[in-house]
Order: C-alpha cells, then structure tokens, then sequence
C-alpha cells in the first residue's frame, strides 16, 4: 500500500445518528459517562399547567432534558430541546428550566468553579399557547447566555430537522459557538411563516432545495453565522462541542456590531442575490477587514 494513502473514512452505517436519538440520548451521549445526574426530570413532574387547559397532553418534563455532568473531566451542564414534543418549542416550564439551570453554572462561575454549558437547539421558537410566558423566558435565556460566555464558552449545537427558529435562533447568535449539520437550518423565521406572511414568489417552502441552500447548515457556516459543520455522528458532534467548550473565552460574533453592519450595507444595494452569490458577496467584506466571523 502507497504510505501517503490517506486512512478509509468510517463507512456511514458505522455511525450513531445523532439526529435520530431523543434529547435525552443527546445529552448523554455527550457528558463523561460517570455521574450524570438530570435535573428536574419526568419524575418531578414539571409540567405546563397550560397545554392542558388547551386540549393538549402536557408533558412531565415538558420537552426539555436538564443534565449536569462532566465533559472531558470538567464540570458541564447540557440543555437539550425535544423537538418532538411541541416541535421544540419554549414555554413557561421548559424555558424556566433552561434559564435556571444557566443561571446556577453562571452562579459557580462566579464562584471561581467553572461549569461548561451546551445548549442542544431543535426548536421553532416560543411555543404560541403561552406566547407572552415563553417570550419572557426567552429573554431571560438570552440574558444568562451574555453573562456566562464572559466566563466560558457557551456552545449551541443544531441537528435535526427541525432546526432552530424564532427568539431561539437569536439565542444561538449569542452563543460562543453554533455546531451544526447539513441536515439542519437556522434562522429567525422559518420557510412557511416566510411563505405564509411575504407569498410563495418570495420564497416556496416547498421547494427544500432552496430552503436549504438559503439557511441550511452548509450555508450558515460559509457565511460565517456557524461555526462547525458536522456530519449526522454523535462521536464526531461530541468531539466537536469538547473542541470549542475546552476553548478559552472570546468575543462572540453578535459583538462585532460593526463588522455586521458593514456586510449588510455592502450587499443592500444588490437584487436578486442566490446562495452562492451571497457566500461570495458575504465573504468580500469580511476578507477586506480581516474578519474571521
């Protein structure tokens, strides 16, 4: 065999599917195995007190799975979205539970004991049925996110096919770092609130082709708004998160006001821009300012 033959990648059946596991498998499958512990789990029975005065089955850990734990031998703590329950949606309980469990790891950070946080995003923003409740959680999200990347990174990882939307996007853009995969999208307003609000000649949010090439995770990682593409392989998302979580802290991308502004301003004039004219145009400013973003 030729010694600069480059080893054979695994072969896809050999992975795990990170997207197919349920938020809990995804939490666990990246902490330390040892001394994982939940937080306020199905058995506390933290559940809305809303969704059943709206005919809908609450449930008891209301979509979102709490782990605390270690990554690499450092104290972690892992937020992790259900996007099958309520399409991953945030409501009064579920962001509670997200917002406290940041708020106690900023709380240790504080103390000089830094706890490592990962948010797990597959979501399509506030859940509607308790619209005011779940925008208020949000902001506060958003709020423990700025406080704790001054101490650590704060990593949001986006996989499924759900994607992440609506106020949790913005939670993404203020994390330290976004992995994403091919399969998943990021953006303020999903394809169908698009189509629904502005028409179908703005954009068809059937035609996945387009949708993806526009806010898929190969997109959003050309243009500079992720940070990591990753396959669908829970080993490789787990050794990617563990890369940018061991990371020291640093300026996140939404401080750099300026640097967005001007890449806005240099593409404002421009009609009709496609996904690959906007990964060329995106990149121009950036080269000219010796921005990474």
């Amino acid at each position: 065999m030729n010694a600069t033959q480059t080893a054979p990648q695994p072969s896809v059946l050999a992975r795990q599917s990170f997207i197919e596991m349920s938020a809990r498998e995804r939490a666990r499958s990246l902490l330390d195995p040892e001394g994982q512990r939940e937080l306020l789990g199905p058995f506390d029975g933290m559940q809305s007190p809303w969704l059943p005065r709206q005919g809908i089955v609450p449930q008891s850990d209301d979509g979102v799975v709490v782990l605390r734990g270690r990554l690499d031998a450092r104290e972690a703590v892992i937020a992790a979205l259900e996007g099958r329950f309520q399409g991953g949606s945030i409501g009064e309980v579920c962001g509670a539970k997200i917002c406290a469990a940041l708020e106690l790891a900023l709380r240790d950070c504080e103390a000089g004991r830094p706890v490592l946080p990962v948010l797990l995003l597959e979501t399509g923003g506030v859940r509607l049925q308790e619209a005011n409740l779940g925008l208020a959680v949000i902001a506060e999200i958003q709020s423990a996110v700025v406080a704790l990347r001054r101490h650590v990174p704060v990593v949001a990882v986006i996989a499924g096919m759900v994607g992440c939307f609506g106020g949790m996007s913005l939670v993404a853009g203020l994390c330290s770092h976004i992995v994403i995969t091919r399969q998943a999208r990021l953006g303020m307003n999903g394809p169908e609130v698009i189509e629904q609000e502005a028409g179908v000649e703005e954009l068809d949010a059937a035609d996945r082709r387009l949708v993806w090439s526009l806010i898929g995770g190969e997109q959003r990682v050309a243009t500079g708004l992720a940070d990591a593409l990753v396959e669908d392989d829970a080993a490789q998302v787990r050794e990617q998160v563990r890369g940018f979580a061991l990371q020291a802290p640093a300026a996140a991308r939404s401080t750099r006001v300026a640097a967005w502004r001007a890449r806005i301003d240099a593409l404002a004039a421009r009609e009709d821009l496609g996904p690959g004219e906007l990964r060329a145009a995106w990149k121009a400013p950036r080269q000219a300012q010796g921005d990474k973003a």
